[in-house]
C-alpha cells in the first residue's frame, strides 16, 4: 500500500499560489475585489449563464435563491430526497417546509412523474409551491425535458441545485442554466474548489444584483452605513476568488479525469455479479463527480457496508450514498412522496474514489479490493451450497 485514497480530494492546477499572490501584493485580501469580479464574469462564461454573484457558500446561494424566488415562513418547498442536506437546510431556516420527492431508478434524480402528481395533488387543494430545488446528482442532470414543462405549467420556480454537476451538461445545455437561478459549491470535495464558497447564476440580472445586495449586509449606497433591510455577510472574499479562477481554468481536464476514472471501473467491474453503475440519461455529458455502484447482496456475496469496511481496512475511502433527507431527524414530521427507491439505494448504493488526481495504480488498487471481497464472498456461498 502507497498511501489512504481518499474518495475526492482538491486537486491543485499550480496556478493558484499566482493568483493569491497577486491579491496579497495589492492589498485585496478582504470581501470583493478584482479577482471576484473576474471570477464571476469567467464563471458565468463557462456555463452559459450571463450573470453570477460569488458567495461563501453553495448554502448561502441555495439560501439568497429561494428567498429572491419569494419563498416565506410557513410555505412549503418541493427538494429532492436523496441528496445532501444543504439543499433543504436553507428552507427551514426560511420557516418554510420542505416536502420531499423520491428518486427515479431510471437516473436517481428526482422522479418527474411523482413530481407532476404531487403538483396536481397541491393545485386540487389550492396551495402549489412557489419553488422546487431540483437537484443534479453526482454529476448528472435531472430530467429538465419533463421537469421544465410541468412547473411551468404549474407556475413553479426552478432553483436548480447544480453543486455536484459543474461542467456537466443536458442535450448541449450547461448544468445550473435551467432554472430561474442556479447554485454551485467549491467546497473542498467538489470538482473545482476555492476551499470553500459558492456561485448564484441566472438569467435575470436584476436577480443576481439583488443577491449580490443582500449579501453584502445589505448595505445601502450612501457615506454610512445605512440599512434598509437585514442582509448577510455571504460575498467570496478576493482571495478565495482567485484560486477559483486557477481552479476554473483547468476545469474541462478536471472533468475529463473524472470520466476516465468511471470508464477504468466499468471495465474492471460491469462484468461482477452483483453491481452495477449509476445510470447516465441519454443526453446527459455527466461530469462523473464521484462514480457510484449498486451492490446487490445476494449476487455479489457481500452488502455494500460490508464492502466498504473492506476498502477501509485497506485505507481506501468510498462512502454510502447521500441518506435520503425524509429519513433523516432534521427533517422529521416533512411530508414525503415516495421514498421507496432512495431508501432502496441509500441501502445497496456506495460511491467510490473518484479525484481528478487518482493514477491508473490508485484505480487498480480499488479494484482489486472490491474483487477479492467479491471473491471471498463468492466462495463462502459456494460452501454454504455445497454444505
Amino acid at each position: 500500500m502507497s498511501g489512504r485514497i481518499y474518495l475526492s480530494p482538491p486537486h491543485l492546477s499550480g496556478r493558484e499560489r499566482e493568483y493569491l499572490n497577486e491579491a496579497l501584493d495589492s492589498n485585496w485580501v478582504a470581501p470583493l475585489g478584482p479577482h471576484v469580479d473576474a471570477f464571476e464574469a469567467e464563471f458565468a462564461r463557462k456555463v452559459g449563464v450571463p450573470y453570477a454573484a460569488a458567495l461563501s457558500s453553495g448554502t448561502a446561494a441555495v439560501h439568497l435563491g429561494l428567498q429572491l424566488l419569494g419563498v416565506e415562513a410557513g410555505e412549503e418547498v418541493l427538494c429532492a430526497s436523496l441528496t445532501f442536506a444543504a439543499s433543504a437546510n436553507p428552507v427551514v431556516h426560511l420557516g418554510a417546509r420542505p416536502v420531499f420527492v423520491d428518486a427515479e431508478r431510471d437516473s436517481w434524480n428526482l422522479d418527474p412523474g411523482l413530481l407532476e402528481e404531487e403538483l396536481a395533488a397541491c393545485a386540487r387543494r389550492g396551495r402549489v409551491p412557489r419553488v422546487l430545488v431540483a437537484v443534479d446528482l453526482y454529476g448528472d442532470c435531472a430530467d429538465y425535458g419533463r421537469i421544465v414543462p410541468v412547473c411551468e405549467e404549474y407556475g413553479v420556480a426552478i432553483l436548480e441545485d447544480a453543486a455536484e454537476a459543474l461542467g456537466s451538461s443536458w442535450n448541449g445545455r450547461m448544468a445550473g442554466s435551467f432554472g430561474r437561478a442556479g447554485v454551485f459549491s467549491f467546497n473542498g470535495n467538489k470538482i473545482i474548489t476555492t476551499s470553500g464558497g459558492g456561485m448564484l447564476v441566472s438569467e435575470d440580472g436584476g436577480l443576481v444584483e439583488r443577491a449580490r445586495y443582500l449579501a453584502t449586509q445589505a448595505r445601502e449606497r450612501a457615506p454610512h452605513y445605512e440599512h434598509v433591510v437585514a442582509g448577510y455577510n455571504y460575498r467570496m472574499s478576493n482571495l478565495l476568488a482567485g484560486v477559483g479562477r486557477a481552479q476554473l481554468a483547468v476545469l474541462e481536464e478536471r472533468v475529463a479525469a473524472r470520466r476516465r476514472n468511471r470508464a477504468y471501473y466499468e471495465e474492471a467491474l460491469s462484468g461482477m455479479e452483483g453491481v452495477s453503475f449509476m445510470p447516465v440519461p441519454a443526453g446527459s455529458h455527466s461530469n462523473c463527480w464521484l462514480t457510484c455502484i449498486l451492490v446487490d447482496p445476494e449476487d455479489f456475496g457481500a452488502s455494500a457496508a460490508e464492502l466498504r469496511v473492506a476498502l477501509e481496512e485497506q485505507d481506501v475511502e468510498a462512502r454510502p450514498v447521500w441518506k435520503p433527507l425524509h429519513l433523516q431527524k432534521s427533517f422529521e414530521g416533512c411530508r414525503v412522496v415516495g421514498g421507496e427507491n432512495s431508501e432502496e439505494l441509500f441501502a445497496r448504493g456506495l460511491c467510490l474514489p473518484s479525484g481528478s488526481a487518482l493514477s491508473e495504480a490508485d484505480l487498480e488498487r480499488v479494484c482489486e479490493v472490491v474483487g477479492r471481497v467479491h471473491r471471498r464472498a463468492r466462495e463462502r456461498m459456494t460452501l454454504a451450497n455445497q454444505g
